[in-house]
């Protein structure tokens, strides 16, 4: 028989974001301790005033838990609650030391007094007209927030989504949700289909009702482009959806047109040569994919029948004069990448560290200087592109900034019509470009400048879909200058030489000298546990001690998964407890952010313009305004607290995240539980991004696996066969276009 429980949210023990899944405990009234609730709860604050309705269970491990099934939050009773409630930070313009003072002179009438009469709030020292239109503002919105959180509540939903849905339609939001709740799939960030699909069900849409289809197999080629993949072979979306979804394969099969014509998708008809390879005689495109894939290959197409304006410039007497400048000698392979460059209209450079890269780039742009011709650098993070900027002593910018993209005027301002003023672009970490960014990167060059990539192409590919530099490569149509000798300086670095190693499939070598500083270590440990408590020895104490580093602006941690007991998440909450364990703090939904903390963006924000990636510290958290600022590449950026999903600890960030940036010192750690993650490419990435230093922990099985194992995973893409001609677009038919703004026009894709 369902119980009612109610008290005030103490703390957050535990919170699964993904679903929602939470320890908390509750103060009660008459129990002396704390009660533990178990079950899903989304932006639950520590403070809060809950009825929960669910069951006494006895587990044997933790003891007595009160199951949650269903809750709603309460306006609190007590002074000390509605002190709380009022100086969480939900509504803007009351933090905790405002909050002290309303109730200190309202009482158990504050509520009332802030509800129906906001005027009174002027005999509260410090609050004056302008602050009581915001308390009055934002008090209207928390009430018509309720409304939506009711209803969702009614509907089994949980109320922590409430916010997000509120923001995006304001007051449409009940509206919408009745007429078609899977739009919020498409629309709001933090809302995916899964949860659009369980509100849908308690409003009563069928489970085979034709936008249910539709939005589901959307939402698979969606989740697809976020595991890289550009298309998807036809069988295998409708099998996965088939799988998600629990419907029929006719009426899956009766969604794919609908969304064609609606021109959401595009079906590509793959002809026999290659049909072997990719596995499935059509390919299923995100509108926005399609066009940035097939452009891509136009634009590229076009490029290689244009004659470079440089092909009259006397290539030996350039070579000569580069000689005689440059205070390092260019070796042969470096040699022949600036002829290249000089009578080519794209040329590919590729190589692994200490094989002369950034020497390489020097070099072409002293020559385009003495040529006194217009040169853009760029690269696709900030990072990155400040690295490249220190090489040369040229201006270099990221891509996106570079292509000047404007939240305000809708998209990237520098395109087909307005060209960049460039003769040479150059483009450093290219193997960090996806499908999308080169798209309109391409769209900006002008028709006879010249394009040089440089990238290690055996590294991870691009966090974005598609893998563009080595479809390039392949394509077999560019010229590619691959940069293999490694430099004597670069020799004695035994980061340099056991990178070589892992990307030639060889195990590194391990043995160092004790009394002797080195650049690479290993250090062996057996079990996740061992490999947690070095791992912050190590950060704590030992390299700061050893090598004078900073432990949280110089050491970076490299997990090459998210969960577990080395995993992103639990690295972060144990490297967190260390460095910043006390001090002004928000929390939502389990997630603590505190003042100081090292944090990561994780998805494009074009409006503040940081991207998914770029590292940042918090600098200032306003409980009263409900706002927190984010120190990025020397800016503040500022981040409403509803905005909080898009940042995350970064004491400890994955593999992948950590593409394009270097870090004086790294920490990896190796174990076999990792197994699915465990690559050469992976552990080749890892290892570079140290500058310094690089410290591998964990088992030699693990690490002997990620050696051996060069399979990584395929990318479904056809740019490789589009630039060799072996594709034609896809039927008119298929093609049909929807009115209005179409993703990859400068926009993200959803």
């Amino acid at each position: 028989m369902a119980e009612q429980i109610q008290g005030r949210v103490e703390r957050i023990t535990f919170h699964n974001e993904e679903n929602g899944y939470s320890i908390l405990k509750l103060k009660t009234v008459g129990r002396r301790d704390p009660v533990t609730v178990i079950g899903s709860f989304v932006a639950v604050s520590a403070g809060e005033s809950l009825r929960l309705t669910g069951a006494w269970s006895n587990h044997p491990k933790y003891g007595e838990q009160f199951k949650c099934d269903r809750y709603e939050s309460l306006a609190p009773a007590t002074l000390d609650g509605i002190r709380r409630y009022l100086g969480s930070g939900l509504i803007k313009g009351i933090g905790p030391e405002m909050a002290k003072r309303i109730v200190k002179l309202f009482g158990e009438q504050t509520l009332d007094v802030i509800d129906q009469d906001p005027e009174r709030l002027r005999q509260v020292e410090g609050i004056g007209p302008t602050r009581i239109e915001r308390i009055r503002k934002a008090w209207e919105e928390q009430k018509e927030i309720r409304e939506v959180m009711v209803f969702l509540q009614s509907h089994g939903v949980s109320a922590g989504y409430a916010a997000k849905i509120f923001k995006h339609y304001g007051k449409a939001s009940l509206r919408i949700l009745h007429e078609n709740p899977y739009r919020m799939a498409m629309e709001i960030y933090g809302i995916g289909f899964l949860t659009a699909d369980r509100i849908a069900q308690q409003l009563g849409f069928a489970l085979d009702s034709p936008v249910r289809a539709e939005t589901g197999l959307h939402y698979v080629l969606f989740q697809a482009t976020e595991a890289g993949h550009v298309c998807v072979p036809e069988g295998e979306l409708l099998r996965q959806g088939g799988e998600i979804l629990q419907i029929e394969p006719e009426i899956l099969g009766q969604a794919l047109p609908r969304l064609a014509t609606g021109g959401r998708i595009i079906r590509q008809a793959v002809p026999g040569p290659i049909r072997d390879a990719f596995g499935d005689p059509f390919a299923i495109y995100l509108r926005g994919y399609y066009q940035a894939e097939t452009q891509i290959a136009q634009r590229f197409r076009r490029q290689l029948a244009i004659q470079s304006l440089r092909r009259v410039v006397d290539l030996d007497r350039a070579i000569t004069w580069l000689r005689s400048r440059l205070p390092f000698q260019l070796a042969a392979l470096q040699e022949e990448a600036v002829r290249r460059s000089l009578t080519a209209n794209m040329v590919i450079i590729t190589g692994g560290p200490g094989t002369g890269k950034t020497t390489l780039v020097q070099a072409i742009v002293a020559v385009y200087r003495r040529m006194e011709v217009r040169i853009a650098l760029a690269a696709p993070t900030g990072r990155a592109a400040k690295r490249l900027h220190e090489a040369t002593r040229h201006n270099a910018l990221t891509i996106h900034r570079l292509l000047e993209f404007s939240p305000q005027q809708g998209g990237f301002q520098r395109n087909e019509r307005n060209p960049l003023n460039a003769d040479l672009i150059i483009v450093d970490e290219a193997s960090m470009l996806d499908c999308l960014l080169m798209h309109h990167l391409l769209k900006a060059i002008p028709g006879r400048a010249t394009l040089v990539l440089v990238g290690d192409v055996d590294q991870l590919p691009s966090v974005g879909a598609g893998s563009v530099l080595q479809d390039l490569i392949d394509c077999d149509r560019f010229p590619v200058v691959r940069l293999t000798e490694i430099f004597r300086q670069a020799r004695q670095s035994r980061i340099v030489t056991n990178a070589h190693r892992v990307r030639m499939g060889q195990f590194p070598s391990l043995q160092s000298d004790p009394h002797r500083l080195t650049d690479f270590y290993f250090i062996e440990k057996e079990q996740p546990e061992e490999v947690l408590a070095i791992i912050l020895k190590l950060c704590r104490d030992r390299i700061p001690k050893r090598f004078g580093l900073d432990p949280v602006d110089d050491i970076q941690v490299l997990s090459p998964m998210n969960r577990g007991t080395i995993g992103v998440h639990r690295l972060n909450e144990e490297l967190q407890r260390v460095f910043n364990p006390r001090g002004p703090a928000v929390e939502r939904g389990g997630r603590i952010l505190r003042l100081h903390d090292k944090v990561m963006q994780i998805r494009n924000n074009y409006d503040k313009d940081v991207f998914n990636g770029d590292l940042g510290r918090i600098r200032a958290i306003d409980l009263e305004n409900q706002e927190l600022k984010v120190e990025v590449d020397g800016r503040l950026v500022t981040y409403d607290f509803s905005e909080l999903d898009e940042l995350v600890l970064a004491y400890a960030v994955s593999v992948h995240k950590a593409q394009g940036s270097e870090y004086p010192a790294v920490v990896i750690p190796v174990a076999t539980q990792h197994y699915m993650m465990l690559q050469r490419n992976l552990i080749y990435t890892a290892i570079t991004r140290g500058r310094k230093l690089v410290v591998l922990v964990g088992s030699k099985k693990a690490l002997a696996m990620a050696v051996r194992n060069d399979k990584t995973s395929r990318r479904h893409t056809l740019l490789k066969e589009r630039l060799t001609g072996a594709l034609k677009e896809a039927s008119p038919l298929d093609a049909l276009t929807a009115d209005g703004h179409q993703p990859g026009e400068g926009q993200p894709v959803r």
